[in-house]
């Protein structure tokens, strides 16, 4: 039978929350899991497991994508950005205006001198830059799905895990009926502390990745360890992709310093290897080559 919806299953935190949420009403709805080989085995293994779980794989993986279109950095907006200042024939001009804080007629705009002109340096950067990675890797097999079986995604996406996210939510809401894609936001205007109370308070299993999660206490000198009410994760924050260098530049401990210590293999393919071919920087097949990136904008790994 064709139509109705599926659940879009990572295998996180906020994707368990959303599966428990909706087969608690709808027990026999089926959840779809991209096995992009980009998880935490940790994460993929707890999928895996779950019941009436359909495992699908994208036709490209992270080094052809990268070795084609570039790197993931900063943020989904920054990396196309990048690319669009590099490589679009139509609005190259007007990307190169947003990284230098510019409109596109070229008067000056607050907003993008705040949030692009301090990346205008990656223009010069000796490797490609691309936010094409989460296309062909997680939705493009999620979007054949759709197409081949007539199934509408509910997906677990909140309004806080970024800005596109919250101006998408806000735009359209919960259901985004009027979009291109039909898709289903239920979690849009959850907060990381609602899925930790939900993980909590239900006792559902979730991915053993993210440890515990325990109630943080105060350290004033006055009244020192009391319980604030907030909720927080001993192991992994967020999951997400193992490779990608989004946000990494924000964190106090990010991604890579932690999985150097967790999972050193996995740290050593994603660092190290890489080579130069016609003056840029590409991944090899002693790996990823990430670590002369990190560097290029003086991020610790």
């Amino acid at each position: 039978m064709r139509g109705g919806c599926y659940i879009s299953f990572s295998g996180g935190k906020d994707s368990t929350v959303l599966l428990d949420l909706a087969r608690r009403i709808y027990p026999d709805i089926p959840a779809v899991f991209v096995n992009t080989g980009l998880e935490f085995p940790e994460v993929r293994d707890f999928a895996e497991t779950q019941e009436n779980v359909k495992t699908i794989r994208p036709s490209l993986n992270f080094y052809e994508v990268v070795k084609t279109y570039g790197y993931p950095l900063i943020s989904k907006e920054v990396s196309k950005i990048v690319y669009g200042a590099r490589h679009s024939k139509e609005k190259k001009q007007s990307y190169i205006n947003k990284l230098k804080g510019l409109n596109p007629d070229g008067s000056p705009s607050e907003y993008k001198r705040t949030h692009y002109a301090r990346w205008e340096f990656l223009l010069d950067a000796p490797f490609e830059i691309s936010n094409r990675c989460c296309y062909y890797i997680k939705e493009k097999p999620l979007l054949d799905y759709e197409k081949q079986t007539g199934r509408k995604a509910i997906i677990g996406t909140m309004a806080t895990d970024s800005r596109q996210r919250k101006d998408g939510y806000l735009k359209t809401g919960c259901n985004a009926f009027e979009s291109d894609r039909q898709i289903s936001k239920p979690l849009g205007f959850w907060t990381e502390q609602d899925i930790l109370q939900y993980l909590k308070i239900t006792g559902i299993p979730y991915s053993p990745i993210y440890g515990e999660i325990v109630e943080q206490m105060t350290n004033y000198k006055r009244k020192p360890n009391k319980p604030t009410g907030k909720l927080f994760l001993t192991g992994e924050p967020r999951t997400g992709c193992m490779f990608c260098m989004y946000g990494c530049h924000l964190d106090k401990e990010n991604r890579f310093q932690r999985m150097k210590e967790t999972h050193p293999r996995r740290y050593n393919y994603c660092i190290n290897g890489g080579e130069h071919k016609n003056g840029m920087w590409i991944p090899n097949k002693q790996g990823l080559g990430e670590g002369l990136v990190l560097d290029y904008i003086n991020t610790k790994y």
